[in-house]
């Protein structure tokens, strides 16, 4: 049997399980809300970023991550995110909410300079590992996501698709979605290979980005 490409990624192995566990039980605080590059924190740290079209789930994942319900806001607002907003997580992760891109209620001058910042960000964060790129499972990868991915691919920044809102299909609509996922990602050279699925709300997929984003050290 031949096997797919960008599986899901399998759930984690116990020591990697229990060393994203002691990662986020530990001190996970928010550092600063950053509007240009050279307002960025130094780069001491392993560096991983969550980008993603406005309203995906990215501060509500970064919640369900840390098991802190209010360390990221989030709002049913498109656009509400509009800084790099950076936490700590012990003592050598950076966490990066990214500002939304797409749609956004805001005037156009003000989205115009968040994509900017977003851009100059992912071609110019020499500590930044990986970007996990954010994709809601009941669209599947849209255009404007296409956009993020290949600016990702440009910039030679490895990246991850996590799937949000998982439990908001049935599993006949999950696989295709997956399916038209995995036939987009194979144009994106800097796709990494597997998938992360999620459910913020039933905490699916939360043990495995957190074994994940504590591999990187």
């Amino acid at each position: 049997m031949t096997a797919l490409p960008f599986p899901v990624a399998p759930a984690p192995e116990p020591a990697a399980q229990e060393a994203g566990r002691l990662l986020f039980a530990g001190p996970v605080d928010f550092l600063k809300g950053v509007v240009a590059m050279d307002g960025l924190p130094p780069p001491d740290r392993v560096e991983v970023c969550f980008a993603g079209r406005s309203n995906v789930g990215k501060s509500t994942l970064i919640n369900a991550l840390t098991g802190r319900r209010w360390l990221a806001r989030a709002s049913n607002t498109p656009g509400r995110t509009q800084e790099i907003n950076y936490f700590t997580a012990g003592e050598g992760h950076y966490l990066v909410d990214l500002p939304g891109y797409g749609y956004a209620e805001a005037p156009k001058p003000v989205v115009e300079r968040w994509q900017r910042l977003l851009k100059a960000y992912l071609a110019g964060r020499q500590t930044l590992r990986r970007a996990f790129v954010l994709i809601d499972m009941r669209h599947g990868v849209k255009p404007v996501d296409e956009e993020i991915l290949g600016l990702l691919d440009k910039s030679a920044v490895p990246f991850q698709v996590v799937l949000t809102k998982a439990d908001k299909l049935r599993k006949g609509e999950a696989e295709k979605v997956l399916d038209q996922v995995r036939a987009a990602l194979q144009k994106h050279p800097a796709a990494y290979p597997e998938i992360v699925v999620t459910s913020s709300e039933k905490g699916e997929g939360i043990a495995t980005l957190r074994a994940i984003i504590a591999a990187m050290v």
